[in-house]
């Protein structure tokens, strides 16, 4: 299983549910997650995407962190069931 094979189920599950699936980049700004999906009803949420069994690297690690001491939700996705995973938690459960 390849991370684009993941990424590719995740953004065809978001976009059925009516949510955007936008590729996150921060110029300057290293080791942001992936990924940004706005939901129906405004739950926002960061998902950094992975081979399966591949961790993220410290330095995404603090970026992730970061955003959560702040109140956001963020998401590490490494395999297909990870996606359904993630789907129900968010989407049908509301977080």
């Amino acid at each position: 299983m390849l991370e684009r094979e993941i990424e590719s189920a995740l953004g065809k599950s978001v976009k059925a549910l009516g949510g955007l699936y936008w590729k996150f980049v921060s110029p300057g700004m290293n080791g942001v997650p992936d990924r940004i999906i706005a939901l129906p009803g405004g739950l926002t949420v960061y998902v950094e995407l992975k081979k399966p069994g591949e961790q993220p690297r410290p330095l995404q690690l603090k970026r992730h962190q970061e955003l959560r001491e702040r109140g956001h939700l963020v998401y590490v996705i490494d395999t297909l069931e990870g996606v359904h995973a993630f789907i129900q938690e968010v989407y049908i459960h509301g977080v």
